[in-house]
């Protein structure tokens, strides 16, 4: 058998492969980015040698790794092929598209998707638009996803956009390089929008309000606190 976890919710995603993960007793955990073909295949056979059979759980194989990559593929088809005998879990962090879901077209497949709002909430980050956002915010809120989680995508969108507006030499950040080319080519025109001054500190801002809410030094409610960034902005 084979599950597949992917989605943008990955607070609602990632439980659900841990609380799966915990009800095994003979769960074995992989990186998608380390994953050999030979470990599969020790504790594949050496689980039939003993007559019982493990869970193997693996994480980001599909998003990371190059679908190109022959070792990969060569995973994947022994997954599909011992897949009757053995039970696999893979967790992705991001939403997959049918095209990457077309190999394991047997899994049974778990999305997480977080409402359409927060993404149209963060494409509008921008200056001179805090009315707009104020009820964009509240909106996000209505619809039930928490601060908290409001707060980090916050934080992610604003950390690709300084990463877009001060390119170095180094590695690009992970959240830059699961981006789909559209939205790449979205994330620089926002840029537009900001200098880098004001970037650096509305990251700064939300950095203080994370700490804030965490020491529990905030004195609003973290609510209100991304209220009155937003009106600042």
């Amino acid at each position: 058998m084979i599950t597949i976890i992917h989605g943008d919710d990955l607070t609602s995603s990632r439980n659900y492969f841990l609380d799966i993960k915990q009800k095994q007793k003979d769960a074995i955990l992989y990186d998608g980015n380390k994953i050999t073909i030979t470990d599969l295949v020790q504790n594949i056979e050496g689980s039939s040698l003993f007559g019982d059979t493990k869970t193997i759980f693996i994480e980001e194989l599909l998003t990371k790794v190059k679908k190109k990559d022959l070792n990969v593929k060569e995973i994947l088809n022994f997954i599909v092929k011992n897949s009757k005998e053995s039970t696999f879990v893979l967790w992705e962090s991001s939403v997959l598209s049918k095209r990457d879901l077309i190999f394991f077209n047997q899994a049974v497949v778990k999305v997480f998707k977080l409402p359409r709002n927060i993404f149209i909430f963060l494409d509008n980050l921008k200056p001179n638009n805090s009315k707009n956002l104020l009820k964009l915010f509240h909106q996000v809120l209505i619809s039930g996803i928490k601060e908290e989680l409001i707060l980090f995508m916050m934080q992610r969108q604003i950390r690709i956009l300084l990463t877009l507006s001060e390119p170095c030499d180094s590695e690009p950040i992970e959240e830059l390089v699961r981006l789909a080319p559209w939205q790449l080519d979205k994330l620089k025109r926002q840029t537009r929008f900001f200098d880098l001054t004001r970037l650096k500190k509305i990251y700064k801002k939300l950095y203080e309000i994370e700490v804030g809410q965490k020491t529990g030094s905030l004195l609003l409610s973290l609510s209100q606190s991304i209220d009155f960034l937003l009106l600042e902005m």
